[in-house]
């Protein structure tokens, strides 16, 4: 008898692809992952996007694993609202913003404001749906 496979989703797939993940960057991934995923209990993980990905009744950010000499994560915005975080966010594009870190002590570094952003982030979207 054929045994069924049974497909991974959220925490359980993301821990999954991060178990095979062979990146220069693991360690500062796997660390940001972690802020993230604690800085708010409403936020979820997935893998979307070929990467591991944040969302909150919609998605919200994905790490982008082809950047080179940094950790890129993308934070994605609808409706034009958009939150400012210069010590964190760069770009000027209509519906997203990036985020850089270079090493273990620049995560740490920015670790409060990144935390304190998801929550801003958060709050943004539950007002999108109310």
């Amino acid at each position: 008898m054929a045994v069924k496979k049974t497909k991974l989703s959220g925490n359980a797939e993301v821990d999954h692809y991060m178990s095979q993940l062979v990146h220069p960057h693991k360690t500062e991934i796997a660390l940001l992952r972690s802020i993230i995923i604690d800085a708010n209990s409403k936020l979820e993980e997935r893998i979307k996007w070929n990467a591991p990905s944040f969302f909150y009744q919609k998605d919200m950010a994905a790490f982008n694993l082809r950047a080179k000499g940094y950790v890129q994560i993308i934070f994605i915005f609808y409706d034009g609202n958009m939150l400012h975080e210069p010590s964190i966010l760069q770009g000027e594009w209509k519906d997203r913003r990036e985020a850089r870190f270079y090493n273990l002590d620049d995560i740490e570094g920015k670790k409060p404001a990144l935390e304190q952003f998801i929550n801003k982030w958060i709050e943004l979207i539950e007002g999108e749906t109310n």
